[in-house]
C-alpha cells in the first residue's frame, strides 16, 4: 500500500504498466487519459476490465495507471495483470478467484526474432523444384 492507494506492477511482452486503486466511483486513468479515450479498440478496454468483472466490483474502485513501452495488445494485458495484482494487495480473498483464472500470472510470450535467410520468424521463400 503506498499512501492510501494499493499497487501492483503488470507486465505483457514489452509493456511495463504500474496500476493504482482506490476506493471510488469507478474512473480509470491511462497515462492522464480516461481509460475510452486511451483505448481505440474495445477489445483494450474489455481486456483491462477483466479482473473488475471477475469480482464485481466495477464502480468501486478509481485506478490511476502508468504505462510504457510496446503496442495497444501488450499494454491492455500489462494493465490486467497489474489491476489483478493491486486487488490483491488491497484484499488477499480476491487471489483464489483471480489466480483461477490466470490474471494473476505474467504472459510470458513474445515476438519471435526473424531468422537470417527468412522473411519473416518462420515464413521461407518458396520453394521451386525447377
Amino acid at each position: 500500500m503506498i499512501g492510501n492507494y494499493n499497487y501492483g506492477t503488470g507486465r505483457r511482452k514489452s509493456s511495463v504498466a504500474r496500476v493504482f486503486i482506490k476506493k471510488g466511483s469507478g474512473k480509470i486513468i491511462i497515462n492522464n487519459k480516461i481509460a475510452t479515450k486511451y483505448f481505440s479498440r474495445k477489445t483494450g478496454l474489455m481486456i483491462l476490465l477483466q479482473p473488475l468483472k471477475v469480482i464485481d466490483c466495477l464502480k468501486f474502485f478509481d485506478i490511476k495507471v502508468n504505462v510504457l513501452g510496446g503496442g495497444e495488445s501488450g499494454q491492455a494485458g500489462a494493465i490486467r495483470h497489474g489491476i489483478s495484482r493491486a486487488l490483491v494487495d488491497y484484499n488477499k480473498n480476491y487471489k483464489i478467484k483471480l489466480s483461477k483464472l490466470g490474471f494473476l500470472t505474467r504472459d510470458s510470450r513474445r515476438v519471435e526474432r526473424k531468422k537470417v535467410g527468412l522473411h519473416k520468424a518462420r515464413k521461407a521463400k518458396q520453394f521451386s523444384k525447377r
